[in-house]
């Protein structure tokens, strides 16, 4: 399940040197190579194919200038399939919230408790978890397209029994349905543009991806909140309905970007075409049965969350800001709807200002290369990677106890409350992005179970947030309940700092996290004389 760790090439330096991300391309599985396991040891994709060649098979590849690679295609074409990725994964962060546009109509309508209603989020977003699961691995054998297309057409389906719900078991088992469903683009988009785009021509489609990542599920009660005050709640489902099935329709003429795949189905032409069974990929003389496939995918993350510490600690600092964000989806309306007599379309702008916070850090993220490429001239070492959450570390605490202290209050100004969301939304992409780099650094041979160990963990905690978060900021009282989760993140931040100042040692007592080291001057000096 190759696809998640591409996410990480999304920073700046990439996560993975272009090496490894050809590899990853290539041959789609993590871990050693089994051929490279035997007789053989092969360092590298060229060394592996002479290895191969010389055994008397013949490896398929593309070939340059005959526009096989996705990579040669026309811009036109790389950009709709850019753009096309773009908006499958907007329509599924926009699902995820877009119903908290409106929470409380449906409950009166189908005669139910407002914290059944909730489950419509935390269903849906309990699919993002599960669903990459099964979905990456299956996606290897079918490819990227046909994923889109099933899943597209599923998330579209399952929408429409919520639109048309007479009753809250309807609603909220659709909804589970539909997260299922939509989890299969959350796990390949970014491997999509990865594909069609080189390291140094990611720019604009970087920000574009950027963009629906993280600034869509903020789009969603943006939006929501007009829909349902003008046209009611049902018309949250019917806008979701129409904007998924124009998704699914697009990818309909959608073009296969994974590599493995196109290769495979070249190396199936050229067998029929002249009957020469030698006509092999690297991916399928080095391909695992799928039932293996499966099991390590269900599997090593798992055991990666139970074993590996900075996996376990970074996992739980992930999970713990993402549920912040589908907090403040239900604090929002509190500290600006109840306390301050907004109304739905206005407390829904309100989150412009945590999108604002987002659009900034992005701004900020270049000049980690600066810093990265300062501290890394003397080696490359995961550490490095740690600077930008450090930043957020110290900043997301300043988020929390500005919302904890403002938005409790109807006489102080709203303005303070969105300085909050600014601020929160700042952090965590500084958090988000320099940890995600972080895990795929550490764990370069097993990155995808890495990842996929905490979008595991970090879904599962945020689809709990809907179900407490009402009880909590009204019984405890807002102000202490915002107090509380900034406590919390006052004693999580020392996280980043630790592994920092000790990651190095924790790598080297791992069996699958990779060892490179810090080194200064002199041991760079030293260690380039000894290999001369």
């Amino acid at each position: 399940m190759p696809s998640e760790p591409i996410e990480a090439e999304f920073t700046i330096p990439a996560a993975l040197t272009r090496e490894q991300e050809e590899e990853l391309r290539q041959i789609e599985h993590e871990g050693p190579l089994t051929r490279a396991q035997s007789q053989v040891t092969f360092t590298d994709l060229a060394a592996l194919e002479k290895g191969f060649e010389s055994g008397g098979v013949k490896v398929v590849k593309f070939e340059v200038g005959k526009a096989e690679d996705p990579r040669e295609w026309s811009k036109f074409r790389k950009w709709y399939v850019t753009l096309v990725a773009a908006f499958l994964c907007l329509a599924v962060a926009i699902g995820s919230s877009i119903v908290t546009g409106d929470l409380k109509s449906p409950a009166e309508e189908l005669n139910t408790s407002e914290e059944i209603v909730n489950l419509t989020v935390t269903c849906f977003v309990i699919g993002f978890g599960i669903g990459p699961l099964f979905f990456a691995p299956v996606s290897e054998v079918v490819g990227r397209t046909p994923m889109y297309a099933v899943s597209m057409f599923f998330y579209f389906i399952f929408t429409l029994p919520s639109a048309l719900a007479k009753n809250a078991a309807t609603l909220v088992v659709a909804r589970q349905l539909a997260g299922l469903a939509a989890s299969a683009p959350m796990c390949n988009v970014g491997g999509t543009v990865a594909d069609v785009w080189a390291i140094e021509e990611r720019g604009v489609p970087m920000a574009i991806f950027s963009f629906t990542i993280f600034m869509g599920p903020c789009v969603g009660p943006l939006i929501g909140g007009w829909i349902a005050e003008r046209a009611g709640w049902r018309w949250l489902y019917w806008v979701l309905f129409i904007f998924a099935g124009c998704c699914f329709a697009l990818t309909i003429f959608m073009p296969e970007t994974l590599a493995p795949v196109i290769l495979r189905n070249k190396a199936k032409k050229l067998r029929k075409e002249t009957g020469d069974e030698r006509y092999q990929t690297l991916e399928e003389l080095e391909r695992r049965p799928l039932s293996e496939t499966l099991k390590v995918a269900l599997l090593r993350p798992i055991i990666m969350l139970l074993t590996e510490p900075i996996v376990i600690f970074f996992s739980f600092y992930l999970s713990f800001v993402y549920s912040l964000l589908y907090l403040l989806f239900f604090a929002f309306p509190i500290a600006f709807a109840e306390i301050r007599g907004f109304s739905g379309g206005m407390t829904g702008v309100t989150f412009i200002s945590i999108m604002l916070g987002i659009g900034s850090a992005m701004c900020f993220i270049p000049m980690q290369e600066k810093k990265y490429k300062a501290a890394t001239k003397y080696g490359i070492y995961p550490e490095a990677r740690l600077y930008p959450m450090m930043v957020g570390a110290l900043a997301l605490p300043i988020a929390l106890f500005i919302f904890a202290f403002t938005g409790a209050y109807a006489w102080v100004h709203w303005f303070g409350v969105c300085v909050a969301g600014f601020t929160f939304g700042f952090a965590m992409i500084l958090i988000y992005i320099s940890a995600n780099s972080y895990i795929v650094d550490s764990y370069s041979a097993f990155a995808a179970s890495a990842i996929a160990a905490k979008t595991l963990l970090r879904s599962e905690v945020g689809a709990s947030v809907p179900l407490f978060v009402n009880q909590m900021f009204h019984n405890m009282g807002f102000q202490w309940a915002g107090l509380l989760l900034a406590l919390i993140s006052v004693a999580i931040a020392p996280i980043p700092f630790i592994f920092f100042k000790y990651g190095e040692k924790i790598r080297t007592g791992s069996k699958k996290a990779t060892k490179a080291v810090r080194r200064t001057e002199p041991e760079a000096e030293e260690a380039e004389n000894t290999r001369a």
